[in-house]
């Protein structure tokens, strides 16, 4: 959080004032830099710490909350628009980043770190950048699904054999409404709204977030749900008894990468082009790989980093059109609620 000035660094801003020029940093001074990250703290704060490090430039997080799920800090960027305080976004899913640059919130900037993700994850326009993904898996309990009998596919979801034993977070906010909006992109608005219907139709558990439907998993209280691979991996580490498999395979993988983008009219873009240099870094993904997270490097130049993703990944990467997806986004809401998934 953006902590309250001492007494010597009023001084500047007032010195600032009497010249004329802007608080931060006296406005060409660029020794700051502002993110707000909705990756974990946990995960994120090393990373900035280690920047700050290598760089000498002071870095000023704002965190978002569990309970806001992305969106909090969307739509404090949204609300500040006319007088931003924050160079760089930091977003720890994608759809709603392509909104903000549809918005004209996110400023063109061409980073040399940008060149080893594949065409796929960048904004042709230069207006954010994808990296380290998480994977979209069903994760399961070994004690309740039988090897020969998994829930393979999105359909497991409406199955009644399956009535009452599956569980999915409510799909208004993070990657679940990412998630979301790319199956009414590849099946079509009515069959997105068939499938949601029948899903809550059939007893599923709907949660607050991921990690709720992994420990409802690992509790035995739910046969399977839909999570992230990192909420999953955390529970695989500590030994539960739960596996992970990719829905319907054969369409590949959802891959939903971290993003980065500079902020219009932000106060800092010299350091904020730097800061996300870094973030675009082999050093930064390979980190993330290799953190509790365990996220999925997009660089050309990592191919050959292991990850415990790696024999799901030989599904491939489901192909998204992320404007379309993030388009989306107001009618899958609607759906959503339509058919009753916030209840």
């Amino acid at each position: 959080m953006i902590g309250r000035r001492p007494a010597g660094a009023l001084l500047v801003v007032a010195l600032c004032a009497a010249l004329g020029a802007a608080p931060l940093g006296c406005g060409d001074t660029q020794d700051v830099v502002v993110v707000y990250t909705a990756l974990d703290q946990i995960h994120s704060e090393p990373i900035l710490k280690a920047f700050e490090r290598a760089s000498g430039i002071t870095v000023r997080p704002v965190y978002d909350t569990e309970d806001s799920k992305t969106t909090g800090l969307v739509n404090r960027l949204i609300a500040r628009r006319a007088e931003p305080d924050c160079d760089v976004h930091w977003n720890n899913e994608i759809v709603q980043t392509v909104r903000l640059a549809e918005m004209g919130l996110l400023a063109e900037y061409r980073s040399p770190g940008a060149e080893r993700i594949p065409p796929e994850f960048r904004d042709r326009d230069a207006r954010w950048t994808g990296f380290a993904a998480r994977m979209r898996v069903v994760i399961y309990n070994t004690d309740l699904v039988k090897a020969d009998d998994l829930p393979a596919g999105l359909s497991a979801f409406t199955d009644a054999k399956w009535r009452g034993r599956a569980a999915m977070a409510r799909p208004f906010f993070g990657t679940t409404l990412t998630h979301v909006a790319i199956l009414d992109q590849r099946w079509g608005p009515e069959r997105l709204q068939e499938w949601l219907g029948a899903v809550r139709a059939n007893d599923t558990a709907l949660c607050p977030g991921n990690a709720t439907v992994r420990d409802l998993v690992v509790a035995g209280e739910r046969a399977f749900g839909l999570t992230d691979t990192d909420d999953a991996w955390a529970a695989m580490q500590a030994g539960k008894p739960v596996r992970v498999l990719v829905p319907d395979a054969a369409d590949g993988a959802v891959l939903i990468p971290n993003t980065v983008a500079l902020v219009v009219g932000c106060p800092h873009p010299e350091a904020g082009r730097r800061l996300i240099d870094y973030l675009l870094s082999a050093e930064v993904e390979r980190r993330l790989a290799r953190s509790a997270s365990a996220q999925i490097p997009l660089g050309t130049d990592l191919a050959d980093e292991k990850t415990p993703w790696d024999a799901l990944r030989a599904a491939g990467a489901m192909p998204v059109d992320w404007a379309r997806a993030a388009g989306a986004i107001k009618d899958v809401v609607a759906v959503s609620r339509q058919v009753g998934m916030d209840q």
